[in-house]
């Protein structure tokens, strides 16, 4: 049975998101707040969630479990949206029991008749729970891409490899006779910064506190690598290997035991690089599937 979400199938719809978010992040999960969080608003999308102008959950029941659900979203299509959300519809996230595809299939088919429904001018498909580094369709949901390709939702090709670091692992800064300067960067992000005479040649900048306040408290002793630039004369010199040495000892001193870092299989340079500082693949996940009407 198809029907939508009620506050009494919260625990259940947890749990299955929850088994979703550990097969993406190892000891990973959201509270059952969290999540009913997410189903009212995004605050952490601060540029695309006031765009929203309707959501929508709906669940997949079998024996008075919840085997799947879907969070819908509809996008305004005035000008205040940008332009790539501007009349968009999307199944902003959908997880399933494995051994349930057959009502997986059908909370598919309703999602894509409610957003007929709205007269979205595009349909897309996302697997972005409210937990960090899930997003996309990751790798490790097969599940989940098998039911969205057979409703007609097709990928751009657009992959991106997740990285994850022990902190304690991660090599100390060698002597390159460079300043190190921190300050607040893009985001609020904390930057550490490279400095020759003076002048910056590179930078990295971290994102450290994934909890969301204390709601998402089994994400704490993670962080994440927003920005890592080095100028182009001095790389492969040391300097992005002294930079993530020297972020490492900053996390140390703040409890941080897992670093994360994002690149696409094209950038070559950037893969060889996290393999060779001691990162390894966490998960491949893949973006931009969309459905055309």
């Amino acid at each position: 049975m198809i029907r939508p979400f009620q506050r009494s199938d919260r625990d259940h719809l947890t749990g299955l998101v929850n088994a979703h978010v550990q097969a993406v992040v190892p000891g990973g999960a959201v509270s059952v707040n969290a999540l009913m969080s997410q189903l009212e608003r995004e605050p952490g999308e601060q540029i695309v969630d006031p765009w929203v102008v309707e959501r929508r959950t709906l669940v997949a029941v079998e024996r008075d479990a919840v085997v799947a659900g879907a969070h819908l979203l509809r996008y305004g299509d005035d000008e205040r949206v940008g332009e790539s959300y501007r009349g968009l519809a999307e199944i902003r996230w959908l997880v399933c029991r494995p051994d349930a595809m057959d009502a997986g299939a059908d909370l598919v088919a309703a999602c894509i008749e409610t957003m007929d429904g709205w007269g979205a001018l595009r349909q897309a498909a996302d697997g972005a729970l409210p937990a960090p580094f899930v997003y996309g369709i990751p790798s490790v949901w097969p599940h989940v891409r098998t039911l969205i390709a057979a409703a007609g939702f097709a990928g751009t090709g657009k992959v991106e490899i997740v990285f994850v670091a022990d902190v304690g692992h991660l090599p100390a800064p060698r002597e390159l006779g460079l300043e190190l300067r921190r300050s607040v960067g893009a985001w609020s992000w904390t930057r550490l910064a490279a400095l020759r005479d003076g002048e910056g040649i590179g930078y990295v900048e971290l994102e450290t506190d994934f909890t969301g306040g204390g709601a998402l408290s089994r994400f704490a002793g993670w962080a994440d690598i927003g920005n890592l630039w080095v100028a182009e004369p001095e790389r492969r010199r040391g300097v992005g290997t002294w930079l993530v040495g020297h972020a490492a000892d900053w996390l140390r001193l703040g409890g941080i035991r897992r670093l994360v870092a994002y690149a696409s299989p094209e950038q070559e340079t950037e893969t060889a690089f996290y393999g060779a500082t001691g990162f390894r693949e966490l998960v491949r996940t893949e973006r931009g599937f969309v459905r055309r009407r």
